[in-house]
């Protein structure tokens, strides 16, 4: 039986400032199968943030378990989770985060840089990832040189470099116009289509609407998780 790509069982985090603790997330307990597709919304301060960055391994809890793709990771040592990041999860970001001296093509390698591949394997699976958004032929320019939409196009190239098999996407369109933002979502829901699991973190019902799934939080607890209709998944389908 193949395990879940995300399993948490009451899972929390706390902030301490001072004499006062912030309750981010409130003991969760979720599942999410391969080939999900699944939107995290909430207002500022519901927790959706903190979740990402349990879930991507960026910071453990300070209680509970998670479980990713059956690996057990809140008493894992940083390297361990950095290790295990870099073979299981891509990240894309609001502001794209590309090095601003660095090709595209040269900004897609750097996961694989950390994890240990020959150069002419790096070009090689670097020029695959780029095929794969639509920008072969922007390899040689830097992010000064490419739109909002092709930065974000790069990102997503380097997010799915190391074949993840699960991929973050934190406001993945908020610095974007509407019609680009639809394009990015198209590609998300192309990925997932061809079987990868994605996460989207958003505020918009709009973006959350391409998602099969919605989770929304508010004061860092989980209050609702629903299905999106079969009508709005078609609607999505076809922009």
């Amino acid at each position: 039986m193949t395990e879940p790509i995300v399993r948490t069982e009451a899972l929390s985090k706390d902030y301490h400032l001072g004499e006062y603790t912030v309750h981010a997330l409130r003991s969760l307990t979720i599942t999410i199968e391969h080939g999900e597709f699944v939107a995290i919304m909430g207002p500022s301060g519901s927790g959706k943030s903190t979740l990402m960055n349990l879930l991507g391994c960026l910071d453990t809890p300070t209680s509970g378990q998670y479980f990713c793709d059956g690996i057990e990771t809140s008493q894992m040592s940083s390297d361990a989770l950095a290790d295990l990041r870099n073979r299981k999860i891509g990240f894309v970001f609001q502001n794209f985060n590309l090095l601003a001296r660095a090709t595209a093509i040269d900004n897609v390698k750097l996961p694989l840089l950390y994890g240990g591949h020959k150069e002419i394997d790096r070009q090689r699976l670097a020029q695959d990832a780029l095929a794969k958004v639509g920008l072969s032929d922007r390899q040689t320019h830097l992010p000064t040189q490419l739109s909002g939409g092709q930065q974000q196009r790069v990102a997503i190239a380097r997010a799915l470099v190391n074949a993840p098999t699960l991929i973050f996407a934190d406001e993945p369109t908020g610095a974007l116009d509407t019609k680009t933002g639809e394009e990015i979502m198209g590609l998300f829901k192309e990925l997932n289509g061809k079987g990868t699991t994605v996460i989207i973190v958003t505020h918009e019902a709009e973006i959350a609407a391409y998602a099969n799934r919605q989770l929304v939080f508010r004061d860092g607890s989980l209050v609702s998780d629903t299905a999106s209709s079969p009508a709005a998944q078609f609607e999505k389908a076809v922009v």
